[in-house]
């Protein structure tokens, strides 16, 4: 569930929201909507990427967003998917379980005037099982914690074509979640811990010969 935080943690009390208990605001930290905070509705399962872990992984990502195709398997506040649109990906895909989450992200594309997404109100693994006509560069992989999706949710991509040669799979997992099947063309590049998160950044490369991201302040293991 989503608890009200400070600013921080990137999620606050939304001031015009007092008829509605429990909800909040996420924060775009850069790009063309820099500071532009976003309603979130609070539902269960619906845990955004906080504003330091976010900060960390678009620093890994800054490189490679522009004119990317993304795809956020666990849509929930949008923090992810919106984030690299304002840093401007060329299209995102966005799938959602959860109704009022998924009608929320569309309701703040809009607020956003953006056309370069698609929200799903779908469940992630049927939709990952049809496979996809065109790959995607960046992948996010954030699931509800402890409800075995992170992994199904990597075996899914990696056998149903969803991924561009050399594309980029961010995972946040519960930190303890030490064991995490992963496929062999999916190189490690960057792994950190902030507590009860572990969030890592893999590369897929269909001939096995994956260049780490040259960041030594972020390298592998923590």
């Amino acid at each position: 569930m989503v608890k009200n935080r400070t600013v921080k943690n990137n999620v606050t009390k939304s001031p015009t929201a007092k008829n509605k208990p429990g909800s909040g605001q996420v924060r775009i930290i850069a790009g063309q909507w820099r500071s532009r905070r976003l309603p979130i509705q609070d539902l269960e399962g619906l845990r955004p990427t906080t504003d330091r872990v976010r900060e960390t992984l678009f620093n890994w990502l800054a490189n490679d967003l522009v004119n990317a195709r993304v795809l956020d398997c666990f849509g929930g506040s949008g923090a992810l998917a919106l984030e690299a649109l304002s840093r401007y990906a060329s299209f995102a895909k966005i799938i959602e379980l959860q109704r009022g989450a998924a009608m929320q992200l569309k309701e703040n594309l809009q607020t956003l005037k953006c056309d370069k997404a698609e929200v799903l109100n779908a469940d992630t693994l049927v939709v990952l099982q049809r496979g996809c006509e065109q790959g995607f560069d960046v992948v996010f992989i954030d699931p509800p914690f402890r409800k075995g999706l992170a992994e199904k949710t990597i075996q899914l991509l990696d056998t149903q074509a969803w991924l561009n040669d050399g594309a980029l799979i961010y995972v946040e997992i519960e930190s303890e979640l030490t064991q995490l099947a992963i496929p062999s063309c999916w190189h490690a590049l960057k792994e950190k811990n902030a507590g009860q998160v572990s969030y890592r950044l893999y590369q897929y490369q269909a001939d096995n010969t994956a260049e780490p991201i040259e960041d030594e302040s972020h390298a592998l293991a923590d």
